[in-house]
C-alpha cells in the first residue's frame, strides 16, 4: 500500500501552475485604452452619419424647392418672348383704329404672325398640317369623311383647324376631313 501512495501522490500532487502572466494586449490598461479608442471611433462615425444625414436632408429640401420653382417658373422663358407679339398686336389693333388702309393692318397683321411663328419654332413647338397626307388616327382627329374619287382613301383633303406638337409631342390634333372611296352606285 506503501506503494499506492507513492504513486498516487505524485498523480494527485502535482505542481500549481504558474499563473499566467497577463500580456500587454490584455492588461487592463491597455483594454482601457482600446476602449476609448473604440468610443473615439465610434462617436467619429456617429458625427459623420449626422452630418450626412443633415446634408442628405438639405439636398431633399433644396430638391424640393427647386422643382417648386420649375413648375412655378417653367414658361417664364417664353411668356416672355411672347410678349412682344401682344406689344405688336397692341400696336396693330391701336393702328386699325385710325387706319383706312387695308395693306396695311395686313401686312402689320403678317409681321406680328411671323413674329409668334419664331417664338414659337424656337420654343419647339411645331405646325402639324397634315393636307394631302395619309391620315394617322395619332396625330389628326377627323371630323368628318367625304367621297373623293382622285384621292386615296384615308387621304386627308382639307385642315379645319392646325394641330401642334411640342418637341415631337402632341399638343392638339388637327382637325381634317377625310376621303373616302365613292360608293359602288354613285359613279
Amino acid at each position: 500500500m506503501a506503494n499506492e501512495e507513492q504513486v498516487d501522490k505524485p498523480q494527485h500532487e502535482q505542481a500549481p501552475a504558474a499563473p499566467e502572466e497577463t500580456t500587454p494586449e490584455f492588461s487592463p490598461g491597455a483594454l482601457l485604452k482600446q476602449l476609448e479608442d473604440a468610443q473615439k471611433q465610434a462617436q467619429d462615425h456617429w458625427d459623420k452619419l449626422v452630418r450626412a444625414q443633415a446634408e442628405l436632408e438639405n439636398l431633399r429640401k433644396r430638391m424640393s424647392r427647386d422643382v417648386e420653382n420649375a413648375h412655378k417658373y417653367a414658361l417664364e422663358r417664353f411668356a416672355g418672348e411672347l410678349l412682344p407679339v401682344k406689344d405688336s398686336l397692341e400696336m396693330g389693333l391701336d393702328a386699325a383704329r385710325g387706319e383706312a388702309d387695308l395693306n396695311k393692318i395686313r401686312e402689320g397683321t403678317e409681321l406680328t404672325l411671323k413674329m409668334l411663328e419664331q417664338v414659337m419654332a424656337k420654343q419647339g413647338i411645331e405646325v402639324v398640317d397634315p393636307a394631302g397626307q395619309r391620315f394617322d388616327p395619332e396625330r389628326h382627329q377627323a371630323m368628318s369623311m367625304q367621297e373623293n374619287a382622285e384621292l386615296e382613301p384615308n387621304t386627308v383633303m382639307t385642315v379645319l383647324q392646325k394641330g401642334y406638337a411640342l418637341n415631337d409631342r402632341l399638343l392638339r390634333p388637327a382637325m381634317v376631313i377625310v376621303s373616302k372611296a365613292p360608293a359602288a352606285g354613285s359613279e
